[in-house]
């Protein structure tokens, strides 16, 4: 529906259409995490993790792809092209909406974290005897619980920086590179090489950690580490690169310069550092989120989502009157934190793994 509107858009259809998306982003995400974590066991978790968000990701490369060749060297562009864009994204969302009616339904035996003595499974029989209603108010007052658990409390401060770095990377950064004068007429057309390699850099490191998590001594924390190291480096090179008014330079953009002359090569090689950093947070996220709740994850991924949700708004507002290296302080002091918080997550994952099975398999 949302991508619809953009075929033929009117002020009132967009806004109607993005109340909509959002709360039908929640549900979805949702969704999606749960399904993740019960076709998963202790075993594949990471994997799978890492194989869903370099599928999930792989638009960013694509899409961006298209967009790239396909008005490269236009100027403006005219009301045919965005239509044949947005009706072929239509008919995909239509699709991809069909194939979520063939996912499979695991066996009892496979789901993570599953019980198998005839207790839980009379739980199990009951539960599903309730209706769905008393279903989604169970779950809301599950959800309210859970966000005041410490594990979770840690959690949102590195749920909440992957809000506000996506934000940064989905929106602010290509807005700066846009703005940029010196980078002469190519600047529109840098917007979407952008996006391919930060696509890349998301495909890149949802493969690499989603194959090698099984082969992991050291659990997830060297990837979140990986992770904000990489990012620090971005946001580092980005200071140097990007003059302080690029967020919030007018149409006409801008011709200051920062600390050293804009590079359209630095600025392409952030966007691959800001997916692969990207990456590294998420597919850990959702990893470990899976396996701490993994009797009842639809509660932990709807908080996972709020407080990710919440702070991209946050960002998408402040974006529009900061300057480039507050957003920049902003989103360090944020990823530090966040860091330092899921390291100690881990370290308590850790050792409830220690005293059941092999956390090398994570």
């Amino acid at each position: 529906m949302y991508i619809a509107v953009f075929i033929q858009p009117f002020p009132w259809s967009f806004y109607t259409a993005s109340v909509f998306i959002g709360i039908a982003a929640a549900v979805l995400w949702t969704a999606q995490g749960n399904c993740l974590t019960i076709n998963s066991d202790e075993h594949t978790i990471g994997r799978n993790s890492g194989i869903f968000w370099a599928l999930l990701q792989s638009s960013l490369f694509f899409g961006n792809l298209y967009i790239y060749f396909a008005w490269q060297g236009k100027t403006q562009i005219s009301e045919s092209d965005r239509r044949t864009v947005f009706i072929a994204l239509t008919v995909i969302s239509l699709v991809g909406t069909v194939l979520f009616f063939l996912i499979r339904k695991p066996d009892s035996e496979n789901v993570l974290g599953e019980d198998e003595s005839s207790d839980d499974q009379d739980l199990d029989v009951n539960e599903s005897a309730q209706n769905n209603m008393t279903k989604a108010v169970d779950a809301f007052k599950k959800s309210l619980k859970l966000c005041v658990t410490k594990e979770m409390l840690l959690l949102s401060i590195t749920t909440a920086y992957t809000g506000l770095e996506l934000t940064f990377f989905s929106g602010v950064y290509g807005t700066c590179i846009g703005a940029i004068n010196k980078f002469g007429t190519e600047e529109k057309s840098l917007i979407g090489l952008s996006g391919i390699f930060i696509g890349i850099g998301e495909i890149l490191g949802g493969s690499l950690f989603g194959l090698l998590s099984k082969n992991s001594r050291f659990g997830r924390n060297p990837v979140v580490l990986l992770g904000i190291l990489v990012h620090f480096i971005a946001f580092y090179l980005i200071f140097l690169n990007m003059p302080a008014d690029a967020p919030i330079a007018p149409v006409e953009g801008t011709d200051s310069s920062a600390y050293i002359k804009p590079s359209k090569e630095v600025a392409i090689f952030c966007s691959f550092l800001l997916g692969l950093g990207d990456s590294c947070f998420n597919t850990q996220l959702l990893s470990i989120l899976g396996f701490l709740y993994s009797e009842d994850s639809a509660p932990a991924f709807a908080v996972f989502k709020f407080v990710q949700s919440i702070c991209a708004a946050v960002a998408f507002f402040y974006s529009n009157y900061l300057l480039l290296h507050w957003q920049l302080l902003v989103m360090v002091m944020f990823g530090f934190f966040g860091t330092v918080s899921f390291f100690t997550v881990e370290w308590e994952a850790a050792a409830i793994v220690a005293r059941g099975s092999d956390y090398r398999s994570i």
